[in-house]
Order: C-alpha cells, then sequence, then structure tokens
C-alpha cells in the first residue's frame, strides 16, 4: 500500500505551523479580528525573546 503524499510535507517548517495554526483557529471558530489581536501579542512576545538571544 502507498501512502499519499500531502504537498505539505515538503513544505517549509514555517508554512507548516502557519497551516496548522489557521486550521486550529478556523476550527475552534475563533473570530478574526480577536485572532489578529492575539497574534499581535505573540508576535511581539517573539521577537522580544529573539532580540534578547
Amino acid at each position: 500500500m502507498t501512502e499519499k503524499k500531502s504537498p505539505l510535507d515538503n513544505a517549509p517548517e514555517d508554512i507548516k505551523l502557519a497551516v496548522d495554526l489557521i486550521y486550529l483557529l478556523e476550527s475552534n471558530d475563533i473570530d478574526p479580528k480577536i485572532a489578529l489581536s492575539a497574534l499581535a501579542i505573540v508576535k511581539n512576545d517573539l521577537e522580544s525573546k529573539v532580540n534578547n538571544q
């Protein structure tokens, strides 16, 4: 039996993570405005961590 490969199998890690996050947000019916606000907070936090390394 041959396993079907997804185009994501060879995608860069950031693309895979983005797809996972989109799926998570959509499957939990998160309001896009709330998601964007939360993502801005996450982005600021991660940028701060990167800058402190």
